[in-house]
This record gives C-alpha cells, sequence and structure tokens, in this order.
C-alpha cells in the first residue's frame, strides 16, 4: 500500500510538473495581453483582445487635430484637413497640389473608422500565456505588471516583435500615444535663458535631464559640447515628444544658432539636437552629432519646431533613433549636405510626421527601412544618396512588409490624417531588402524625378499598395490599404 501511493504522488508530481511546462501553440499568430510577471526577457500575459472605446469616438481635442505646421512644399499647398473625421481630404481651393493633375486621392474606405475606433481598451478572457521576447528589439525596461503588449508570433511559439500599447495606442516611434497631456520637459543640468554667444562644454548624468536647455533666449553657441553621459528617463513619450533627457533643447521661442558643435548622448531618449514649439528655430551648422541608445534621434523636431541644418555628420546606434527625427506636433525640418546614419531597428535616417527636406546629403539606415512618412506630412530628396536595409525578422513592422520606404498612417494621434507626400529629385534610391514602397493606411502623393532605383531584393516590387493585419492598430482590417496618386518622370 505504500509503495502504491508513493507512486500514485509521484505521478501526480510529474503530471503537476508537465502541466507547468505545457502551453497551446499560439505559432504564426498576433497575441494580444496583459503582463502579469515578469521574469527576465520571459513574461506571463493575461490574454484577450484590444475593442474599441465606446462611442467610437476619439476623446478630446483629438476629434478635431488643429492644423500641421506650414513649410515650403514643391507641389504645392497640402490637401486641408476635412472638418471632421468623417470626411477624406479634400484639395485645396484655388491650387492644383497633385503633380499628377486632378484630385488628390481619397482616403481609402473605411479609414474613418480605425480613427473613430483608434482609442482602444483591452478586455481580458481566461486564458494566460507565457511567452520569451529575448528575440524583440523591445526595450524591458518598458514592460511591467499590467503592460499591454501586442506579439507576432513564429514558429513553436517564438516571438518576433513586440509592441507596447500605450493607453490603447502603440507605443514608440513609429507612432505612439501616451507620455504625458501636458508639456513635461524635465530639468537641465545648465539652462540658457539670456541672449548671447556661449562656448563652454555641458555634461550630464541626472535622470530626465538636459545637458544644455535654451529656454526662450536668442543665443549662438560657438564650439559648444554638450555631453548627455548617463541618467535615466521616466516616460519615453515625454523624451519623444518635448524633449526629456536630449542633450541639447531648444524650446519657449528659442532661436539658436549653433556652429562648430559636439553632441553625445548616451542615455535613452538621449535625442542630439531638440527643437520643440511654435516659434522655436534652430540652425546648426558643421556640427558632429553622436547617440547611442534607444529613442534617440540625431536631429529631432516637435510640437510646431523649425530646425535648419547644414553639414551635419549625424550617427545613432539605438533603436527607434532616426537620424532625422520627428513626432507629435510635427514641424518644418531643412537639412543640407551632411552625412546621417542610423544604425538601429525602427530607426530609418529619416522619419517624418512634418515637412521634411533634405539636399544634397547622404542618408543610411543600417538595419532599418530608409526612409517613413506618417499620416498628413511630407519628405522632399534633392540629389541625395538613400540607402535602406530592412531586417527580415527584426522590428515592429517587419512581420507587416519588408520595404525601403514607408508611408502609412498609424492612428496613433501623432500625425493627422490625410495625403502623404514624397517628392525625390535627382539621386540614387538603394533598397537592399524587401519592396522600394510600401503604402499602407493613407492616401499618397508620390513623384520621383531623374532618381536612379536600385532594389536587391529580387522578389521586391517597387510599389507595394496593400492593407495590413491591424494588429498595431493601422485602421480596419479589410479597408487600411492605401491609394497612391504616382508621377514617374525620366
Amino acid at each position: 500500500m505504500k509503495k502504491l501511493r508513493l507512486f500514485l504522488c509521484m505521478a501526480i508530481i510529474i503530471c503537476s510538473l508537465t502541466a507547468c511546462n505545457t502551453q497551446k501553440d499560439y505559432s504564426n499568430q498576433t497575441v494580444t495581453g496583459k503582463v502579469t510577471a515578469v521574469k527576465g526577457t520571459k513574461v506571463t500575459l493575461q490574454l484577450g483582445e484590444m475593442t474599441g472605446m465606446p462611442g467610437g469616438q476619439m476623446p478630446g481635442d483629438m476629434q478635431q487635430p488643429s492644423q500641421m505646421p506650414g513649410g515650403d512644399n514643391p507641389n504645392g499647398n497640402n490637401p486641408q484637413m476635412p472638418q471632421s473625421n468623417e470626411q477624406p481630404p479634400e484639395k485645396p481651393d484655388g491650387e492644383d497640389n497633385n503633380p499628377s493633375g486632378g484630385n488628390p486621392p481619397e482616403l481609402p474606405g473605411n479609414m474613418q473608422d480605425g480613427m473613430q475606433g483608434g482609442m482602444q481598451q483591452f478586455t481580458a478572457t481566461d486564458e494566460t500565456a507565457t511567452f520569451d521576447l529575448k528575440n524583440t528589439d523591445i526595450n524591458m525596461d518598458s514592460v511591467t505588471v499590467d503592460t499591454i503588449l501586442i506579439l507576432q508570433t513564429g514558429e513553436k511559439n517564438k516571438v518576433m516583435s513586440a509592441m507596447v500599447m500605450n493607453n490603447g495606442m502603440p507605443g514608440g516611434n513609429p507612432g505612439g500615444f501616451g507620455g504625458s497631456n501636458e508639456v513635461v520637459q524635465g530639468t537641465a543640468a545648465t539652462t540658457i535663458t539670456d541672449d548671447g554667444t556661449y562656448s563652454d562644454t555641458y555634461t550630464s548624468t541626472g535622470d530626465d535631464e538636459n545637458a544644455l536647455r535654451i529656454d526662450g533666449a536668442t543665443v549662438t553657441l560657438e564650439n559648444v559640447t554638450a555631453d548627455k553621459q548617463s541618467g535615466a528617463t521616466s516616460n519615453t513619450e515625454n523624451g519623444d515628444f518635448y524633449g526629456v533627457n536630449a542633450g541639447l533643447l531648444a524650446t519657449n521661442g528659442a532661436q539658436v544658432t549653433i556652429t562648430n558643435a559636439t553632441v553625445t548622448t548616451s542615455a535613452q531618449n538621449g535625442n542630439g539636437i531638440f527643437s520643440y514649439g511654435t516659434g522655436t528655430v534652430v540652425n546648426i551648422s558643421d556640427t558632429v552629432i553622436t547617440t547611442t541608445k534607444d529613442n534617440s534621434g540625431g536631429i529631432q523636431t516637435t510640437g510646431g519646431g523649425t530646425t535648419h541644418a547644414t553639414n551635419l555628420t549625424v550617427t545613432t546606434s539605438g533603436n527607434s533613433s532616426a537620424a532625422i527625427r520627428s513626432d507629435r506636433g510635427g514641424g518644418t525640418v531643412v537639412v543640407q549636405n551632411g552625412t546621417y546614419t542610423s544604425n538601429g531597428y525602427n530607426s530609418p535616417a529619416v522619419y517624418s510626421t512634418a515637412d521634411i527636406t533634405v539636399s544634397d546629403a547622404n542618408l543610411t539606415a543600417a538595419n532599418s527601412e530608409a526612409l517613413v512618412i506618417e499620416g498628413k506630412n511630407s519628405i522632399t530628396l534633392n540629389d541625395c544618396i538613400v540607402s535602406g536595409n530592412m531586417s527580415d525578422d527584426k522590428g515592429s513592422c517587419s512581420a507587416e512588409n519588408v520595404h525601403n520606404v514607408m508611408i502609412y498612417q498609424s492612428m496613433s494621434g501623432d500625425a493627422e490624417i490625410g495625403t502623404a507626400q514624397f517628392t525625390m529629385n535627382g539621386g540614387q534610391l538603394l533598397s537592399n531588402n524587401g519592396d522600394v514602397f510600401y503604402f499602407t493606411n493613407t492616401s499618397a502623393i508620390l513623384h520621383l524625378s531623374d532618381v536612379e532605383i536600385i532594389n536587391h531584393e529580387t522578389e521586391g516590387a517597387l510599389i507595394r499598395i496593400v492593407g495590413n493585419s491591424e494588429s498595431r492598430g493601422w485602421g480596419k482590417a479589410g479597408s487600411n490599404g492605401a491609394q497612391v496618386t504616382f508621377t514617374a518622370d525620366n
């Protein structure tokens, strides 16, 4: 009898251990869940789904986005925003902004539905599962208990990509909704509020701290060094949107001229030069900018700021760290000459939620698509050499499509809904992997003139216009394709 009891106990223990190590097969699926436990790179999720808010309306002022700041547009005026989310954008009166003639393309199908349902909430089920995020480029510091994750799996439950949902919206760049409802910029090791000319070395090791901040003053910075050596960020969206933890932040209408500077950052959200807010203007030339951590662009412009850059050498190494970067509120960016290189995943050479013009420059993305336009914004390139090399399995967008130029609407609230515009005059566009152009969940105007296009991907398309899985909140599956007017000259 004792032997029988011992045998039964051992059997129960073995069965229990087996049950603990057995999990349903989630291979090749999109999985949504709320984090209940984190151990290293492994997370346990309470599974569920994202559902739209009751009434299907975006909250507050997101229902009526403000007009994006203007800028020089070689195709004429940008299409006007609709008066409500239920109407597609229309061509402005008295101005033909479509290089191929006629009206600009309308928004695809029910894209408005995606906007109305864009703010989502998580509905849990009784099912739990554990996944290992070690093969993704997600920042584990952003994954805590109650974080909502969307995972894309491959074979044998291997997680290929992971995305954090903040307040029901995708986080990070591309896209991202979260951060503070008010402008939060942290502190600064040194703040200049008096007009004048300065030449010094500025350093920072503090959390949520700039090495140097120019607050509302008109200044000239000659041969300065700004070094953001360390310091944690408490909220990545505040760093992306408002300049928390940046090396050098210009804000509150500051007028800043920078020459022969050296800017280095080694902290998350360590954007090199950050121009924030309507009326703020940064003119920077002959400067070297180097950033090494995630969410750390080279030159960053948001909130309607303006940046003029000439002959810069910009190198970024972190993920979500475009060399020329913009985010919520956009602005105007004009770049002339120089070399702009990104090395991380999700880090194009140029990411635009603004009006960005680049001339006579080398733009290289070593592990990402080369260029991205989000929403009703633009990139214009004149005589530039552009190269991208997006990974097949790294990065938040690889599961949807591999490409060199992406033009899309994320529905995150960071970019207005409307017609995106990409114009390239002269130069070379080199794609090392995937399609050359990928359009989804938006309308767009594409104009190429005297451009040499090289695609090393033998099965890649020149232009791919398709819907997406909706797993990242990019509109509604089945009606989130794109409409593109394409003009090719020579």
